[in-house]
């Protein structure tokens, strides 16, 4: 099959090889229209089911994606810099960069041909393409082009955020809230890569434009959030470029298409369907797309039928996770609903903003902020992460 994927990010790369590892006769291009390693942002969170799916799927690229990886164990979270509350619980994080390199060098060692510096408006470019798969992210100007045939709905989240990076270095996923004469501000941070920690700054529009960040130059916005979050930075600095251009801005863009497909095109990864970065779940998602299709696509003769299941399947697979992104939005973009409560009340309103919790799992959150039960608890999540890494064949010196 002649297959043309539009996008170098994880959901094109991971398709690509997934693809080739199931039928090497097929024939990829793989297209993006920046320099390689061109990426936004910083790091990304997964958790094990993403590892799970990763060494089933592919063992070469996981190993490599494992050892990029970096483990962090509880969340924390922080009102003023002082009041502290605590959740149980482990991830891992990779940084962005580093996640491209290894699933593009992966897929040239499988004979897909990867082509960066080149724009794709028009697929009359591809008369023999039998497969077009659109994975160019949130802002796929391949599916706007096609945006009725899709049913595509786009919303924007009224929060403004801005993704930097700091050379602080963050053990644990930390959520800090302060208070500011103009409003509630926050950040959410977790470690990306050696030295480096991924920060995202977060407050409701109200609050943006008292500070003056709908005004503010890059270098004056990057000082003032220094400023705001003196306590937890602990003297260490914030990082805007992450490409050769600094940070801007932004609004989440809520992405969703009535059907993935038309045509001999097929939509994955955030050009499909996007959720909000508060549940961590995009760059999963955008893999676990990558590899449905390549299993539909070996499973079924008809292109049309395979498109067909992975859509149908994919929908539903998601609505779950759609429901619950959106829930999370909603919370953070009234958050100011709950700030009059101290740390442990705080957190455990968020901890449950996207799914109900019975009336007892309070006092277990009340019991889980004791210093030994907490201990306990990391214990508890180092043995299950081993027996994990066991049971789907980690390298040992990871």
């Amino acid at each position: 099959m002649n297959i043309v994927c539009i996008g170098a990010g994880p959901a094109g790369l991971y398709f690509a090889s997934s693809a080739k590892l199931r039928d090497a006769g097929h024939d990829i291009t793989v297209i993006e229209r920046d320099p390689p390693g061109a990426t936004y942002g910083w790091g990304v969170v997964y958790w094990d089911d993403l590892l799970d799916a990763l060494y089933e799927n592919d063992r070469e690229s996981a190993e490599r994606i494992r050892a990029a990886s970096t483990v962090w164990q509880e969340q924390v979270v922080s009102m003023r810099s002082t009041d502290r509350s605590y959740l149980a619980g482990y991830g891992y994080s990779v940084n962005r960069a580093s996640l491209l390199e290894i699933l593009a060098e992966r897929a040239a060692d499988l004979d897909v041909d990867v082509r960066y510096h080149k724009a794709v408006d028009d697929l009359s470019e591809f008369p023999d393409a039998d497969l077009i798969v659109v994975a160019e992210g949130a802002n796929s100007r391949i599916r706007q082009r096609y945006a009725e045939e899709f049913g595509t709905q786009i919303d924007q989240g009224r929060n403004p955020y801005i993704w930097l990076g700091t050379d602080r270095v963050f053990s644990m996923f930390t959520f800090d809230f302060e208070e500011t004469p103009e409003g509630w501000i926050w950040f959410h941070a977790y470690p990306s890569s050696a030295g480096i920690s991924t920060f995202i700054a977060e407050c409701q529009e109200k609050t943006w434009r008292a500070l003056g960040f709908d005004r503010l130059g890059n270098d004056e916005t990057l000082r003032l959030l220094e400023e705001i979050f003196a306590e937890q930075l602990a003297g260490h600095s914030l990082i805007s470029s992450s490409r050769g251009k600094p940070a801007t801005w932004q609004r989440f863009t809520q992405v969703y298409n009535q059907t993935w497909r038309h045509d001999n095109m097929v939509l994955i990864g955030d050009a499909a369907h996007t959720t909000h970065f508060t549940i961590g779940s995009g760059t999963s998602l955008a893999i676990f797309d990558a590899i449905v299709l390549a299993e539909k696509l070996l499973e079924h003769q008809q292109l049309a039928t395979a498109l067909k299941e992975f859509d149908e399947e994919g929908h539903a697979a998601l609505r779950m996770a759609q429901s619950s992104a959106r829930s999370s939005m909603a919370w953070f973009e009234n958050v100011d609903r709950y700030t009059n409560r101290n740390a442990n009340e705080f957190c455990y309103a968020m901890s449950g903003r996207n799914s109900g919790q019975p009336p007892w799992r309070y006092q277990q959150h009340r019991l889980t902020q004791n210093l030994l039960v907490r201990k306990a608890l990391r214990l508890t999540g180092n043995g299950l992460r081993w027996a994990q890494a066991r049971r789907r064949g980690e390298s040992r010196r990871q």
